[in-house]
């Protein structure tokens, strides 16, 4: 899954490995082990809100396409915007027109000043988009749908419908499983999680 980096990277990016898995699934833990070793963690969540941070031009054309009400004290109101765009394919597109390029150079610029011997990209959406090409293995964190749901209503205070909603538009749990290099299994103890993971770390810096 190598791909060149982007020209506009300071130098060119260490082995990478791409963490994801759907909503839910244990993602910032797993990161947070690989960050206590010293491994750089980039995230796609913080680059995709770094691009339409007040004053970037990403923010002026989505307050050209729908106005003003779209901010709130000067910055982005994402809750409106995910209302519009979960109930509206055509500008979910729209969107993901304007803003996967950027986000993909941000990660690019990111990954380029990693100083550790890999590096790590999170991202839940890596695989529904060209993130994917930006790194060497896939690592998946899985988990049942239920502890899915169960995570995601406890954290974000959601309803079982709200939750299903975002799960439904993930892709299905069987096609990411497909698409990993390596699969971690979260659902059990943290102790077995970093077990795991120590295991991993060790192969990924093998590799590197």
């Amino acid at each position: 899954m190598t791909t060149e980096s982007s020209p506009q990277s300071k130098k060119k990016r260490p082995f990478t490995v791409g963490v994801t898995g759907g909503i839910g699934s244990g993602k910032t833990t797993v990161t947070d082990f690989f960050a206590s070793h010293g491994i750089r963690i980039v995230d796609a969540d913080i680059a995709s809100r770094m691009v339409v941070e007040p004053g970037k031009p990403a923010l002026a054309d989505i307050e050209q396409r729908y106005g003003p009400e779209i901010l709130i004290d000067g910055g982005l109101d994402r809750r409106k915007l995910r209302t519009i765009i979960f109930d509206d394919t055509a500008e979910r597109k729209w969107l993901e027109g304007l803003l996967h390029p950027l986000i993909r150079d941000q990660i690019t610029l990111e990954l380029g000043d990693a100083e550790s011997r890999y590096a790590v990209l999170v991202s839940p959406l890596m695989l529904e988009t060209s993130q994917h090409e930006l790194v060497d293995r896939v690592l998946v964190v899985d988990v049942p749908e239920r502890i899915q749901l169960s995570r995601t209503m406890s954290r974000d205070q959601m309803t079982e419908e709200q939750t299903r909603q975002i799960l439904d538009n993930q892709m299905k749990r069987e096609q990411r499983m497909a698409r990993a290099d390596d699969i971690i299994d979260n659902s059990g103890s943290m102790a077995r999680l970093h077990q795991s993971l120590d295991k991993l770390h060790q192969f990924y810096l093998s590799l590197a």
